[in-house]
């Protein structure tokens, strides 16, 4: 039930000046600064490696984009304005806008500055100028920053990967003939396991060790407890009530969060929706350029294929097998569009990106993996935590939609009387810590 008069507390275009101040600022002084040293550093460490591959050329390269990055941070710990891009790229044009919006709604340029605007806009916009400095600077322009990080969280999570492969495999054989509740609680365990992925952000641990090393599986009973909301079978009566003229198996879209681990949560879950007859088509959507240090771009999606595919583990092998095969036939596709890497609030993507909307209103249902997604559903606002996730999305419904969600950021909506008092009472920082989970759905027509 939506809140007869949900209460949100807006600073023009964040969380209240209260909220977002000091925890932006924390934030800006601590973590930020930590992730572009580290960018730094890999760079200023891979120097030979542009030596090899351009020549002179690739160090005069590395010694620029490091300048423009240090010139960053110093911008960014002194609370200098926030400065228009100058790359040119085809979202320039709208980041500047977005820049001008809000310098325009501050009445004073230079109060559009790190420590005085939204949290979630000065995380973006750092992104943006760590793209902004490579590629100013060929020929290591499309060089990936956080590929290292990647690509080692894969690695020492293996034994955790063979475990879920394995484990589907075992589901993959005994799918024939199987009864509803019984392919239920199978598509439940994978739906958790793809949540508990969620855990595996680098962004947040800053680029340190954040693998998985236990069996995804054997946790999900004792990780129970902690999911805040649930509303799984809500999201398994969409799969299996059909639309209008349609069959149950449709097209679901999922909206991809974190390479590494939590990548091959999501690859086996859609896996399972394909195998099972739930789902006939999937849509993964991922970033365009590297972003909030392991998100999902369309190198991590292929090069997880083919590093599955090649593993020396019979059911890895066979797994990454099966998802080349989608791909090439067409049942898995990968998408990335230029909104996913820019600062809006996802209810403004109908006006800003009218082109992405409707894709997304051609599935079945959309899954949204991650904080930040979750983030820009609710405009990274403070919410009352009673408030119905509905409402916090304001008017964003391109179809059906869920969030599978770890806690990582002070936002939080859909919770029952009295829930998020006892969680405060208990630990005052339960919404940052990743111990806690959301599986959200909403439907448009549950608000009409």
């Amino acid at each position: 039930m939506m809140a007869a008069n949900p209460t949100v507390h807006l600073a023009p275009l964040s969380l209240s000046a209260k909220v977002v101040g000091s925890f932006a600022y924390l934030t800006v002084k601590d973590r930020m600064p930590t992730i572009l040293t580290k960018v730094i550093d890999t760079i200023h460490r891979n120097k030979n490696q542009f030596l090899e591959q351009y020549g002179e050329e690739g160090i005069e390269a590395e010694k620029q984009t490091i300048s423009l990055l240090s010139k960053l941070r110093n911008e960014m710990q002194t609370d200098k304005p926030i400065l228009a891009l100058t790359d040119e790229l085809s979202d320039t044009e709208a980041w500047n806008r977005y820049l001008q919006r809000h310098q325009e709604q501050q009445g004073d340029q230079e109060s559009v500055s790190w420590f005085k605007s939204p949290w979630l806009y000065v995380e973006c916009y750092m992104y943006r100028r760590i793209h902004e400095a490579l590629w100013l600077h060929p020929p290591i322009s499309d060089y990936d920053v956080f590929n290292e990080g990647k690509t080692r969280t894969y690695f020492e999570s293996q034994q955790a990967v063979m475990s879920l492969c394995s484990y589907f495999e075992g589901v993959r054989q005994n799918m024939e003939g199987l009864a509803q509740n019984q392919l239920f609680e199978y598509f439940n365990s994978l739906l958790q396991v793809s949540l508990w992925g969620n855990k595996c952000d680098l962004s947040v641990s800053s680029g340190q060790d954040n693998s998985q090393k236990t069996s995804p599986i054997d946790s999900l009973s004792s990780l129970q407890p902690f999911i805040l909301v649930d509303d799984s079978e809500l999201v398994w009566s969409t799969l299996t009530s059909g639309q209008p003229g349609k069959s149950s198996a449709g097209r679901v879209d999922i909206v991809l969060d974190n390479a590494g681990f939590e990548l091959v949560t999501d690859l086996v879950f859609a896996d399972f929706l394909i195998s099972s007859g739930l789902v006939s088509e999937i849509h993964f959507h991922g970033k365009s350029f590297p972003w909030f240090v392991s998100d999902v771009t369309a190198n991590d999606f292929q090069w997880t294929i083919r590093q599955t595919m090649a593993a020396n583990h019979k059911y890895m092998s066979k797994s990454g097998a099966q998802w080349q095969r989608y791909l090439k036939e067409g049942v898995w596709s990968y998408h990335d569009h230029p909104f996913w890497t820019q600062p809006h609030e996802y209810c403004d993507m109908e006006a800003e990106a009218p082109d992405l909307y409707r894709k997304l209103q051609g599935a079945d249902l959309v899954l949204f993996k991650g904080d930040l997604n979750y983030r820009k559903l609710t405009g990274d606002r403070d919410w009352d935590h009673m408030v119905s996730f509905g409402a916090a999305l304001r008017g964003f419904g391109p179809s059906p939609l869920c969030v599978l969600r770890t806690l990582k950021a002070n936002v939080q909506v859909g919770l029952q009387l009295g829930q998020a008092e006892k969680l405060t009472s208990e630990d005052p920082n339960w919404m940052t810590t990743g111990m806690y989970a959301v599986i959200q759905f909403n439907s448009p027509k549950s608000e009409e």
